[in-house]
This record gives structure tokens, C-alpha cells and sequence, in this order.
């Protein structure tokens, strides 16, 4: 378990250690700002590609097998960032980081299959809660590399880190006997791999290239056509990449609802804090400070995060996961509420993050709980890719709300437009609404009938027959 959990944190210390250097990438790779850009955008786009299709294939050919090349490709990744300054080189090393977002999924299934039941709920949790504890702790870590180093010695360090990971997931894990029998649908991972794509390069570059930009609107276009075909043939397959009847059913659907609208609210309090607090003291509201020090601030969250992932499996154990979900959901709105009420001292925005962070801990560690208790063992790790992955989207469309309601309340300072303490505010609002809606979502999921025909909470984590569970939502 701690292995795992070392990997599920790495994965999201290579997604943060680029922010402190974007500022400036376009002075160090002597490329443009737009081009930059792209180094985010290629790890979020590649890392929803990557996990549904890892996924299903940890499912069939082994989840051990396809973790270490995750972790591989993620450290391959970093290997290139370290030794070049070529922009398009790092574009592609980071979009082989983006292998690293199906590292969680895969170590759930993992864990599913190797823990006894009185173990799985405790150690899921952390391992859901891994992707804000690494965030937390990574941005600092980074942003002091960057400010007493050269910048690829933070490239160097992730490395390092990966190489370890992927040595002690060498040692430490075993193989899963579950598998899923049949071919690896080729078909369906290109189709859904093409409208991934198509979706998320129009939100993450709609607000650049135009909302309704000729780009922007083809992309939405094809993106519509290619899903709508990706699902028709995956009715059809025999092996689909992803079983749509049992992604409909409510037990499954709603859940993935849910994190569709839990990453939405959890990106806003990492994406709005940051900017809050670096933002110039002539605003009247900004604090100015440097990104080390953000980091800083920030840090408590994900410490907060690991200490609060064990609460959320007692209450899965106790009152059932939807609970669990429901009142994550609840805290993180209630943390936006915080933020709303003050968002100019220091000390109110730092429990304001932090509040958000120990819902997000609840819900996050709620979310695999509910999916390991509606599939067969042999679907585990696709259909919690499928999770992640809509966490992803939800934080992608996130960032581009966010970046929208900024850009239209801004206020000039030195001739630079700034965003106003109004629009921050706007941009809490929506992430505590959003927020509100997780948890109307949570409160209406199934609970899961036991066998004598009750309806309770307790959860049974060990891999309980496939068609007992399925049968069972």
C-alpha cells in the first residue's frame, strides 16, 4: 500500500512541477507563451487518453504489467525534460507524463484484489487521496528548485523519484489473478482517444483560440460525431473498452456524475488560491506573494488531505459510501463559503483551502468505494479509469470557467489588466454550486442491497462473485 500511494503521489508531483516554471519557459526554450502552454494541455489531454485505455488493458493483460509501464513512460518523460530545452521535445516528454493519471485506477484494482476486506476501504481511501497530497506537496517542492536552481535539476529530482517508484513497484507489487478474457478493442480505444482529444483541446484552448472560432466549433463538432460512433460500436463489441450497460446503471452513472462535478470544485480552490494570493499588493486585495511562499500556504491542504482519507473509509464502513460522498461534497461547499465571506486575509484563506481540501479528501475516497462495490473484480481498474477520467474533464472545463469569469472582471494596473476581487469571488460561487450539485447527486445514489435483501451500508470489499455484484445494484 505504501508503494502504491508513493506512486499515486508522483503522478501528481510531475503534473505540478511545470507551474512554477511557466512564467518563464518562453525566455528559457526561447519559444512563445502559446507554445508553453502546451505543456500543460499536453500532460491533461494525454492523461485522459491514457487512462480509460490502461485501464482495460490492466483489466485483460495484467495490472501490475501496465502500472510498470505507466510508471515507465512517466519517468521516460521526465528523463527528456531533464536533458533538453527544445519545446517540442518537452511538449511530447510531458504528454509521456501523461501516462502517469492511469497509476490511481490501476493501484485501486490493485488493491482490491490483494488486501483482505477489512483493509481495502482504509487503504483505497489514501490511494484516491494521493492525487491532492501530491499536488500539495509538489508545487512547493518545485517552486524552490526553480528559484535556487537551475530549472532542469527539478526534472533531474523527478526522476530520480520516478526511477525509485518504479524500482520499488518492481519489488513490492504483485500480480492480480482477475482478469478480463477476450481481444483488447483497438477499435474503441482510437475512437475514444480521437474524441478525448477533440474535447478537451477545445475547452483547455477555447478561451485562446476563441470560443466560437471556427477551430474551436470543429473540434466540438467531431468531437460529437466520433463519441456517438464510439458508442454504437461499443454496444456492438463483444470486448468493448468500456461496458456502457453497466456504466448506465445508476449505481455506476451517478458516482461518475459525481466526479465529473467534484473535480470541477476541487480544481478551483488550487487554480483561484494560487492566483489569489500572488496577485499584486495594488489591487487592494492581493497579498504578493512569491510562488514559493504560495506553496507554502497551500501545503497544509494536502497534509490535512492524508490525515482525513481514514475518516472517509469509517464512514464508508459505517454509514455507506454514498454518505461518505455526500459529505465531502457538502465540506467542500462549505469551504467555498469560507472564501466568499473573506478572501483578503491570509490566515481565512489558507482554512478556507484547507477546508475545501478536507472535503475533497471525503469525496475522492468515497468515489472508487462506490464503483468497487457495483462492478466484478475483473472491471475494476477500467471502470475507475473511466472515473478519473471524468474527474480530469471536470477539472479541465474548471480551469476554463475559471479563465473566462477572470478575463471579464479585470481591472488595469500599470496598463496590465489584473482580475478584480469581484470576479474571484464569482469564480468560489460557481465551484461551491457545483459543489452543492455533488452532493444532490451523492444523496440520490442506490444503496447497495446486501444479500438477504436489505438495503444497508456495509460494505463487502473483498472480490465478491461477478454477477452477485452486478446483479446486486
Amino acid at each position: 500500500m505504501p508503494v502504491l500511494a508513493f506512486g499515486g503521489s508522483l503522478m501528481a508531483v510531475m503534473q505540478t512541477a511545470v507551474v512554477p516554471l511557466l512564467p518563464d519557459l518562453p525566455r528559457l526554450t526561447g519559444s512563445s507563451p502559446t507554445a508553453v502552454s502546451w505543456l500543460v494541455t499536453a500532460t491533461l489531454v494525454a492523461g485522459a487518453v491514457f487512462t480509460p485505455v490502461l485501464g482495460r488493458a490492466g483489466d485483460m493483460y495484467g495490472k501490475r504489467r501496465v502500472l510498470l509501464l505507466a510508471l515507465a513512460l512517466m519517468t521516460a518523460g521526465s528523463l527528456v525534460c531533464a536533458v533538453t530545452s527544445d519545446i517540442r521535445l518537452l511538449i511530447a516528454a510531458r504528454a509521456l507524463q501523461g501516462s502517469a493519471a492511469a497509476v490511481v485506477p490501476l493501484s485501486i484494482s490493485l488493491l482490491r484484489d490483494a488486501l483482505p476486506p477489512a483493509r481495502t476501504n482504509s487503504a483505497v481511501a489514501l490511494m484516491s487521496s494521493t492525487v491532492g497530497i501530491g499536488a500539495a506537496l509538489g508545487l512547493p517542492l518545485a517552486a524552490a528548485i526553480v528559484q535556487y536552481a537551475d530549472w532542469h535539476v527539478m526534472f533531474w529530482v523527478t526522476t530520480a523519484l520516478g526511477a525509485l517508484g518504479l524500482v520499488l513497484a518492481r519489488w513490492a507489487v504483485r500480480e492480480s489473478p482477475a482478469r478480463t478474457p477476450g481481444r483488447f478493442d483497438a477499435v474503441g480505444a482510437v475512437g475514444l482517444s480521437t474524441g478525448l482529444i477533440c474535447l478537451l483541446l477545445a475547452i483547455s484552448q477555447g478561451g485562446d483560440w476563441g470560443w466560437t472560432s471556427p477551430v474551436v466549433l470543429g473540434l466540438a463538432g467531431a468531437m460529437v460525431i466520433v463519441l456517438a460512433a464510439w458508442c454504437l460500436h461499443q454496444m456492438r463489441a463483444r470486448n468493448p473498452l468500456v461496458d456502457l450497460r453497466l456504466s448506465a446503471r445508476p449505481r455506476v452513472a451517478l458516482p461518475h456524475l459525481a466526479a465529473l462535478f467534484t473535480g470541477f470544485a476541487f480544481y478551483a480552490n488550487s487554480l483561484v488560491t494560487a492566483q489569489l494570493l500572488q496577485a499584486p499588493a495594488e489591487t487592494g486585495y492581493g497579498l504578493d506573494l512569491s510562488i514559493l511562499q504560495t506553496g507554502l500556504c497551500m501545503l497544509p491542504g494536502g497534509l490535512i488531505m492524508l490525515c482525513v482519507s481514514p475518516i472517509s473509509a469509517r464512514i464508508s464502513a459505517a454509514r455507506g459510501a454514498k454518505t461518505a460522498l455526500a459529505a465531502g461534497a457538502a465540506v467542500i461547499a462549505a469551504g467555498y463559503g469560507v472564501r466568499l465571506a473573506d478572501s483578503e486575509r491570509l490566515w481565512l484563506i489558507i482554512v478556507g483551502s484547507a477546508v475545501v481540501s478536507a472535503g475533497t479528501a471525503l469525496a475522492y475516497s468515497a468515489l472508487p468505494t462506490l464503483i468497487i462495490e457495483s462492478v466484478p473484480p475483473h472491471q475494476t481498474a477500467s471502470v475507475n479509469g473511466v472515473n478519473v477520467l471524468l474527474r480530469t474533464i471536470g477539472q479541465a472545463t474548471c480551469s476554463a470557467a475559471v479563465a473566462a469569469v477572470l478575463t471579464h472582471h479585470t481591472m488595469s494596473l500599470g496598463g496590465i489588466a489584473v482580475p478584480t476581487l469581484h470576479g474571484y469571488l464569482l469564480a468560489f460561487g460557481m465551484a461551491g454550486t457545483v459543489a452543492v450539485l455533488a452532493c444532490a447527486l451523492a444523496l440520490v445514489i442506490p444503496r447497495r442491497r446486501d444479500p438477504a435483501g436489505g438495503a444497508g451500508p456495509r460494505v463487502r470489499s473483498a472480490a465478491p462473485a461477478a454477477a452477485e455484484t452486478v446483479e446486486g445494484t
